[in-house]
């Protein structure tokens, strides 16, 4: 028999279903949950200190979280994340991986997570989803799978290759040195590789096939049709169109442009071509013809200001009032460019406004009328000079335009921050912490602008979480599981034990943290392997194997609460995703331990 839980111990149990129970209604913001969750663990122990302790040592336990190195690093990533988007740093990798999910997408979210499988084996979980992120975001935003439909499955099958090797994590290595001290034989790198491969082979179609479609997609839909603007591009010197025919062209482009005047013959360089579609596709045919919708020469003024004020280039739609001198001017007559230093990248017009005479090719000759929406580019200063003077006014928000002459440099920094931390130079939280300060000195991300790269949501929930596994280590609430687990387990089969041993490791590791989890774990598995006369290595792999269990909430590790904000995630999708994932692989695993070493 075992004594019954101290009362520190019963309320750290207590508070931990409370919380659990909270979030899985969502009833309540996470964030709302996740400070009360703090107000109690600190009003509890300040007036019902633990002993040996001060009230002031439980206020300073439940507010450890908030300078935890672990909100620090995941703060950092998102700060260097931002960067990578920002600078516009991986479209070439998002265009590379948005064609295969173009040719299929089934294809493209099977590639994806095999690609991320075998990369976290050798590198990190951690840095591996960092850079994968932004591409997903990147290619969600453009209009490709959902980032709620591919995070969580992404992120999963992350942990399931970093639980691959004994490198793959932080935690299987504070596994494998804990057996090791307790007279095990040192486990290479390689290790338990099989058995991983193996139980991908389950993992993997269940992410592929089935995780997604559990998933809603949390796009914020518009709620009008995009606005197609017309405008008229002009062809340099060096672009894919030049000497071609326009229907070879045709199938790089988006499908929302629409030329107006196809040439009869080859397209000849400083041609001009009236084409109309949305924003989004008037930019990326921009990109691949390697062509302009306005002047070169106020392109190349802006671009100058903008590196000169250090300032973003920023595009926004602006709708013409009955009072603005632009009605009944054209384009060229109007002098936009020479009185405000900004482009006109398009005009829309809406249909109400369009007459039997209205004819986008006659783009140069068209008279802006009122309630025209003028697409335009400049900084953010001459832009609100425009509007004021003109009377215009401004539909939507400013779009920065990314950053691209800090593409590569953002490139680089997270390159390095990743590497650092991946040979294990540098633990992650300074790499990341170093990384973050970079982009900021080199003006990659601006200061100013660091409340969009962080999540309030995932602040707080960090640091409950951390309060939360401390209170539970502290309290003596793991050990008395544990204990009171390893009583019960002497009736079981071998395989049972296992997968006992594995999913208590996996609701320590999911409420609490991988590090308690494997420092609880790893002894009681060897303990009871001693005393049921069993094998140690394969409960131990069960410890090891668990602590990656950690799917099934948001707080079981800190790729989950990287996700979250982005993907637009509550606390039942990982519930709803997790849990099935996280009993197959229970199973799954079991069942391979007991045939790989014949209990």
């Amino acid at each position: 028999m075992i004594d019954a839980p101290n009362l520190h111990a019963i309320g750290a149990m207590i508070v931990t279903i409370g919380m659990f129970v909270a979030f899985a209604r969502g009833r309540m913001s996470t964030e709302i949950v996740s400070l009360l969750t703090i107000a109690v663990i600190a009003v509890g122990l300040y007036f019902f200190p633990m002993p040996h302790t001060q009230p002031t040592d439980g206020l300073a336990l439940a507010f450890s979280g908030f300078g935890h190195y672990a909100l620090i690093t995941i703060c950092a990533l998102m700060i260097m994340g931002r960067g990578l988007v920002v600078t516009g740093a991986l479209e070439p990798f998002a265009r590379v991986l948005e064609s295969v999910f173009k040719f299929n997408q089934q294809v493209g979210l099977l590639v994806s997570l095999v690609m991320a499988f075998f990369l976290s084996m050798f590198v990190n979980d951690t840095p591996v989803l960092v850079l994968l992120l932004p591409i997903f975001v990147s290619m969600a935003a453009r209009g490709g799978m959902a980032a709620s439909k591919t995070l969580i499955p992404l992120n999963a099958a992350v942990l399931i290759g970093g639980m691959g090797t004994t490198i793959g994590t932080s935690t299987n290595l504070l596994v494998v040195s804990i057996a090791r001290d307790l007279g095990m034989p040192q486990m290479n790198v390689f290790h338990f590789t099989p058995i991983v491969l193996t139980a991908a082979l389950v993992a993997l179609p269940y992410l592929w096939l089935i995780a997604p479609r559990l998933l809603g997609d949390n796009r914020t839909e518009d709620l009008h049709v995009k606005r197609r603007f017309v405008t008229r591009l002009r062809i340099n010197e060096g672009s894919t169109l030049t000497g071609q025919e326009l229907a070879t062209v045709m199938p790089r482009l988006p499908a929302e442009i629409e030329f107006h005047d196809r040439p009869a013959g080859k397209i000849q360089t400083q041609e001009r071509l009236t084409i109309s579609g949305t924003h989004d596709a008037i930019e990326e045919a921009m990109r691949t013809l390697k062509g302009e919708v306005a002047p070169a020469w106020v392109i190349d003024r802006i671009r100058k200001e903008s590196a000169e004020a250090r300032e973003d280039i920023a595009v926004v739609e602006m709708t013409v009032t009955a009072d603005s001198r632009l009605i009944e001017r054209t384009l060229p007559s109007s002098g936009i460019a020479d009185l405000y230093g900004v482009a006109v990248l398009g005009i829309h017009r809406p249909k109400k406004l369009l007459g039997d005479g209205d004819d986008a090719a006659q783009l140069g000759e068209m008279r802006i009328a009122e309630g025209d929406v003028l697409l335009v580019m400049g900084l953010p200063e001459p832009l609100q000079a425009f509007a004021r003077a003109d009377s215009l006014l401004i539909l939507e928000g400013m779009r920065e335009l990314p950053r691209r002459s800090k593409a590569v440099l953002a490139g680089g920094i997270m390159l390095g921050s990743v590497g650092l931390a991946s040979i294990g130079l540098l633990p992650i939280a300074i790499s990341a912490l170093a990384g973050a300060i970079l982009m900021f000195v080199t003006g990659c991300v601006k200061f100013d602008r660091v409340g969009r790269a962080l999540s309030a949501k995932v602040i707080v929930l960090v640091a409950a979480s951390i309060a939360l596994g401390r209170l539970i280590g502290d309290t003596g609430a793991a050990e008395w599981l544990g204990q009171a687990m390893s009583l019960g387990l002497q009736f079981l089969s071998p395989a049972a034990v296992l997968a006992a041993i594995m999913l208590f490791v996996t609701l320590l590791t999911n409420f609490a943290s991988n590090a308690t989890a494997a420092t609880v774990g790893t002894p009681i598995a060897f303990n009871i392997a001693q005393q049921l006369g069993l094998p140690p290595e394969p409960l131990i792999l069960a410890v090891l194997f668990g602590c990656n269990l950690c799917y099934a909430t948001p707080i079981a590790y800190q790729t989950n609460m990287l996700i979250m904000a982005e993907g637009g995630y509550e606390f039942k999708d990982y519930i709803r995703t997790g849990v099935p994932l996280v009993l197959l692989m229970t199973v799954t695993l079991s069942v391979l331990l007991v045939v790989t070493y014949q209990m």
